[in-house]
């Protein structure tokens, strides 16, 4: 366990030339560097936040629905049927017409009543359009909230007005509070996400949002441990610009306010191309490509950092160009679909029928999404328990699997290694004893 150990926390791969943890291990008095055991913390703070999930989503968010006419209702469940649900569970949830004729004639049943029997079966797995709503205004109310704690700390940190400062005397950089608190709440977050799909109800796209969650945990970490938070949430801050924006467009469309989703959508896209495509590449990549490789200079984790990174633009180009076929049908046809994976977008996909938004209804959805925004802003302290995000989840899938029963409205340095060594060395003995930062 030992020699494993000293092999992943190897210092010529995570720390820049002649610079070792010990190095880092003995600070001085008030000067705190990070270490990977601080991130521990997020572990109890994501049960903590799963429970205030639940306590959310039951009393406030539920309320909240139903104040906007959305039923928790349960619908139609199959009935019990021992050879179609060995069907079902082991061989196809969607039978052709040979499976259907077959069936049919196994249980002297209708191929029409079969057909239902599928139909039923499959929506009984689907989470509702009150569960949906649920769980899109908790993330709603995490992201603003997120969001406007790292506006108001980025505000006041001096690499957000200029990012040399995200190297300057790296690694000897004092972690704050304040980023410490940042970084740790993100992490809780996307911990308690994964969490929280073994007990939800488990969903098509199960395995590819539960690699998105996991991947995001890693980078988080990654950066952590080899102090690259300074420039870490830099990448947090831009990602969470546009959360909040999707999730409000998403709890608009599952109240069926199919107009003020389609605005709020055709936002949320302007603000995740000016985030993603302009200041990602032109703020945080020219930041962690250039400016650190003329202060402090290329090394194995750098490496991997910028890779990692430029792949996340490359994620980021192509779910802008899923998204903006999504914002270029909402012009043209009035309508807004939203899926769960970029991948699923097809031309013959199912479309809502657009919905005239009555003033009194539209307004109540406005004043839960404000009340959120209102109960966030004293509540999201550093104490409290960054699609890439493409969290786009189908809220169509109902009308896909009942279109034969009839038509129904639903809204779903070339200073390379002397560069490095130079810098470090006059680093250390300023950076031990400044914490300002």
């Amino acid at each position: 366990m030992a020699a494993l150990s000293a092999w992943f926390w190897n210092e010529r791969f995570w720390l820049p030339h002649n610079v070792t943890w010990a190095d880092l291990a003995d600070p001085a008095p008030g000067v705190e560097y990070p270490k990977a055991g601080h991130l521990l913390a997020a572990l109890p703070l994501a049960l903590g936040m799963f429970v205030v999930r639940l306590i959310f989503e039951r009393f406030i968010a539920s309320a909240c629905a139903r104040g906007l006419h959305i039923q928790a209702g349960v619908g139609r469940r199959a009935q019990p049927n021992a050879v179609l649900e060995k069907v079902f569970t082991s061989i196809t949830k969607n039978p052709d017409s040979r499976h259907l004729d077959g069936l049919s004639k196994q249980l002297d049943w209708e191929v029409r009543k079969v057909q239902r029997w599928f139909r039923h079966r499959r929506n009984q797995d689907k989470p509702s359009i009150h569960t949906k709503f649920c769980e899109s205004m908790w993330r709603f109310s995490f992201y603003l909230g997120i969001f406007i704690y790292g506006f108001q700390f980025l505000w006041q940190s001096p690499w957000m007005w200029d990012t040399r400062h995200c190297w300057y005397g790296y690694p000897y950089q004092v972690m704050t509070p304040g980023l410490y608190h940042y970084y740790v709440t993100e992490l809780a977050f996307y911990w308690s996400l994964m969490f929280s799909q073994f007990t939800d109800i488990k969903r098509k796209d199960f395995l590819i949002m539960f690699i998105h969650h996991l991947a995001t945990v890693s980078l988080i970490s990654f950066s952590y441990a080899n102090n690259m938070a300074r420039v870490g949430s830099l990448v947090l801050f831009v990602h969470d610009a546009s959360d909040f924006l999707l999730e409000a467009a998403k709890m608009a469309n599952y109240a069926k306010y199919q107009r003020l989703c389609d605005f709020l959508f055709i936002f949320f896209s302007v603000v995740f191309f000016i985030t993603r495509l302009v200041i990602f590449p032109i703020w945080v990549l020219n930041s962690t490509m250039f400016e650190s490789w003329a202060i402090v200079g290329p090394y194995p984790s750098w490496w991997l950092f910028n890779i990692l990174l430029l792949l996340l633009q490359v994620l980021h180009i192509f779910w802008s160009y899923l998204i903006s076929r999504i914002a270029f049908k909402a012009i043209m046809r009035g309508k807004t679909q939203f899926i769960s994976s970029p991948s699923r977008i097809r031309e013959g996909d199912p479309v809502f029928l657009s919905l005239s938004i009555e003033p009194p209804s539209a307004a109540l959805l406005l004043l839960c999404i404000c009340s959120v925004c209102l109960t966030t802003l004293p509540s999201l302290c550093p104490a409290v328990c960054n699609d890439v995000r493409s969290d786009i989840e189908s809220s169509s899938e109902e009308d896909a699997d009942t279109t034969t029963e009839g038509l129904k409205a639903s809204a779903h340095t070339p200073k390379g290694e002397n560069g490095t060594n130079g810098h470090c060395a006059a680093a250390k003995a300023r950076m031990q004893n400044h914490s300002s930062w």
